[in-house]
């Protein structure tokens, strides 16, 4: 039996104790004790290891008061890498004790509602160090204290006080300085952002973190997580020792997402070694620092797919982590120039950017250069190369791999779907009708010029573009043909009643721009010669018209043919 695979399985214990398969980033540990950080805030996309992180160092650290519980936690590291690392490392196991926080449980609809999820987390963190009650160098009114936040009886003011005040009793009780772990700390600050109440959570959260990290002595080092660097808002304004480490450094590069190296050793392990060029297409393309990363929550999932079927097919797993709002917003609301820039991108190519790194989440709002920074660091788009130009560090930034420009495409198309039906397309059916094909080709060239188009795909592309269009008549019947195989046209357009009107559209895409007329002739002669209007005549119809149409970036011409006289 192979191992599992820990899909949707973050905490360190279980995934060691259950026997899952498990990519080792313990070296972590090493370089933290290096660097000597004592704020650090590690910033990384959504599902790239920062919460399974997290948990690994809360039970590396960990002294949890029980001598037993101590060493289990030692137990769970042997044979990992950093029991490797020398004496130096492997003797700060179970050293301090540690608070540990999650903010991901404050999306909520309501400040009400996000803040008594953060007192939930806060309360029952208290709970786990119940044991400090029992020391006699913890006085009467901190015990009361520590009682009623624990019993989610508190103020306001515990709360936004209460990671101080947890240390002070830990210090207190044990004689050492706590390690405070704070996982997914930008998310109630994004939720509250969409929501409406942004400055309410904005102050709570400063005022935890003022306390718990600014002027909090009993602070050994703090490690925090998120999407996102927030510090226009001042969340972590004088906190003069924090150490910002985003996806542009190279210190921890490895230590988030999967190498090739562990990609590899994966799916030998998996004995799947042969899918591995759909697994790099679909899956790699980050770049960390220097390091090239793979995407650790799609490769586990690839891998739980093609552990039960060697040929499942590669999918986008990533994109159903979140709604991709960012996305849609920039689609939505793209001039010209950033179209441009989309359709260069989703063609292979590159937008230099200036580097930003504060970015904040009223920048997805945003036009220009702070929205490209933006998907920058949260992984829509990735490094290809940097350079330093007038003071400034500029990135060439492109879509990292084809899952990633999947979430592009999709969304590109369900924007062009919302867009058109929106429209009145009665002067292109009029045209059509008329054997008008230059005012066709006009609407069309109208519509092109409008949309988003990707052209890695450009036959699917054109074949849905034009069919979305024609699928807004009331009165007629689209059918694509593309799906069905050879021997149809691409398009058919038909009246429900017989005695209607139908139509054939065969659609090519031209190699440049000079090809389009010969291209459009080419189409429809192939109607005529493919007899594609044959299946209209058994069905019934008499009113048959053709048209040929082809397709070069935004441009397309129109051949329209009867098949009466043919």
């Amino acid at each position: 039996m192979k191992k599992a695979l820990p899909i949707g399985v973050d905490n360190f214990e279980e995934i060691i104790q259950e026997g899952y398969c498990y990519v080792d980033k313990t070296l972590m540990i090493r370089e933290l004790l290096d660097l000597k950080g004592k704020v650090n805030l590690f910033t990384r996309p959504r599902r790239f290891g920062k919460t399974l992180n997290m948990s690994m160092l809360r039970y590396f650290f960990e002294d949890s008061g029980d001598a037993e519980k101590n060493a289990g936690n030692r137990e769970l590291f042997r044979g990992l890498k950093i029991m490797e690392a020398g004496d130096a490392y492997v003797g700060q196991i179970g050293m301090y004790p540690v608070i540990n926080l999650t903010l991901k449980s404050a999306k909520q609809p309501t400040f009400e509602s996000a803040f008594r999820k953060i007192k939930d987390e806060i309360a029952d963190e208290y709970k786990r160090h119940r044991y400090v009650l029992e020391s006699n160098e913890i006085d009467g009114d901190s015990k009361a204290l520590f009682q009623k936040i624990a019993d989610r009886k508190g103020e306001y003011d515990d709360y936004s006080g209460a990671l101080k005040f947890l240390s002070r009793c830990l210090y207190q009780a044990t004689g050492k300085k706590t390690v405070v772990l704070i996982d997914e700390y930008d998310v109630p600050l994004e939720n509250a952002y969409f929501r409406g109440f942004y400055g309410e959570m904005v102050d709570f959260i400063r005022a935890l973190f003022e306390s718990g990290l600014k002027t909090n002595e009993y602070l050994q080092f703090a490690v925090i997580t998120g999407c996102l660097r927030i510090s226009r808002e001042s969340i972590f304004t004088g906190l003069n020792h924090l150490r910002i480490i985003s996806v542009l450094d190279e210190r921890y590069s490895e230590h988030f997402g999967f190498t090739e190296a562990e990609v590899r050793e994966m799916m030998t392990y998996y004995e799947v070694e042969n899918c591995f060029p759909a697994m790099k297409e679909w899956y790699d393309g980050y770049t960390f620092g220097v390091t090239e990363v793979y995407n650790p929550w799609s490769v586990i999932n690839y891998m739980y797919d093609l552990s039960a079927n060697s040929k499942a097919f590669p999918r986008p797993y990533w994109i159903n982590t979140s709604s991709n709002d960012i996305i849609k917003d920039m689609i939505a609301g793209a001039d010209r120039e950033t179209k441009m820039q989309i359709e260069m991108l989703l063609s292979g190519g590159t937008i230099d950017i200036p580097v930003h790194e504060e970015v904040t989440y009223e920048d997805m709002r945003g036009r220009g250069e702070n929205l490209w920074n933006f998907l920058y660091f949260t992984g829509y788009l990735t490094k290809k190369s940097e350079y330093f130009k007038e003071s400034t560090v500029y990135l060439q930034a492109r879509i990292p791999n084809t899952e990633v420009k999947t979430i592009y495409q999709n969304t590109i198309l369900g924007w062009f779907k919302q867009k058109i039906a929106k429209q009145d397309f009665r002067d292109l059916y009029r045209a059509m009708e008329e054997g008008d094909a230059e005012k066709m080709g006009e609407i069309l060239n109208g519509q092109l010029f409008s949309t988003i188009s990707f052209y890695d795909s450009e036959e699917n592309f054109y074949h849905g573009f034009l069919t979305g269009i024609l699928s807004q008549s009331q009165d007629y019947i689209v059918k694509s043909n593309r799906e069905f195989g050879n021997g149809r046209g691409d398009i058919c357009v038909k009246s429900p009643s017989l005695r209607g009107r139908s139509f054939i559209l065969e659609l090519k895409v031209s190699e440049d721009i000079d090809a389009l007329e010969a291209d459009a002739e080419k189409a429809l002669q192939q109607i005529y010669d493919k007899k594609y209007m044959d299946e209209l005549r058994v069905e019934g119809y008499k009113k048959i018209d053709c048209y040929g149409i082809s397709f070069y970036r935004k441009d397309c011409e129109v051949r329209f043919g009867k098949v009466e006289g043919r």
